[in-house]
């Protein structure tokens, strides 16, 4: 086994659906030297009794089950609270990982001393299919750049505990991630992208963040009542947000609009 050990932080919620093929991806790491924290933010449907079978065949897999539903940001911090790992590695519980992704980006960090890394990252529907759209990474992600847009997939990222330590999530419902992210870059000034896809992000049509829109108080909510910006500065962030996210909406669309022609071009 390698010498450092990586722990996984990964809050759930109701993910029975999900969460078996996620927890596969964790096993087929070619990097073994890891534990797997699951925080279950008291789920409804089978997460646990999925989570359990695998428990049963590899003790790396840990279980911990929140006695109320309190949201991800209360999971990912009890998570990472009984973390013992020399380094932090963060999986949601749809997403799935690259066999190579934690000894790639733990070989990267270690060569190149650095802290806080992310990855690029590729998307995919509900049935595990690809959606032929990679994410790419912004070589530095500093405090004012993340602000803009956060471009860093929660699944991809991975710290060294032992320079940076341990830190609590804000309590926000949506966003959190992001207001993870900050918090962090106050100690250790930048996020190194690693620009290889080792993570796949799965898009859920019953997901509050496929409605970007719905997502706007919580912009507003990380602006103004954890990171204190300025009213003036917390609503040109959410502006610029909004415009981003409605300019690539429109890309979808017209991309959308030109493969129909196409198929309709095809079949004549």
């Amino acid at each position: 086994m390698e010498g450092k050990l990586i722990s996984i932080i990964t809050p759930t919620y109701n993910c029975g659906s999900f969460i078996g093929e996620t927890i596969e991806s964790v096993l087929a790491q070619t990097y073994t030297n890891w534990e797997m924290i699951i925080v279950d933010d008291y789920s409804t449907d089978n997460t646990e009794q999925i989570v359990n079978q695998y428990r049963k065949k590899d003790s790396r897999v840990l279980y911990y089950k929140l006695k109320h539903n309190s949201g991800a940001a209360v999971a990912r911090t009890k998570a990472m609270e009984l973390a013992s790992g020399n380094y932090m590695a963060f999986l949601d519980s749809d997403d799935l990982w690259h066999p190579d992704k934690l000894k790639k980006q733990f070989d990267y960090m270690e060569e190149h001393g650095i802290a806080f890394t992310c990855t690029m990252y590729e998307q995919i529907d509900e049935n595990g299919e690809k959606l032929n759209k990679v994410i790419k990474v912004v070589p530095k992600t500093t405090y004012n750049r993340l602000l803009l847009d956060c471009p860093v997939g929660n699944s991809t990222v991975m710290y060294n505990v032992d320079k940076m330590g341990k830190f609590k999530v804000p309590d926000i419902r949506k966003r959190n991630d992001d207001a993870l992210w900050l918090q962090m870059l106050k100690k250790e000034p930048v996020i190194y992208g690693i620009e290889e896809v080792l993570m796949q992000y799965r898009i859920r049509s019953n997901s509050i963040s496929s409605n970007k829109f719905k997502l706007i108080k919580y912009h507003w909510k990380l602006y103004r009542e954890i990171e204190h910006l300025s009213v003036l500065r917390s609503a040109f962030h959410v502006a610029y947000w909004c415009l981003i996210k409605t300019l690539q909406i429109k890309e979808r669309s017209a991309m959308r609009n030109v493969e129909n022609i196409g198929g309709g071009a095809k079949t004549n």
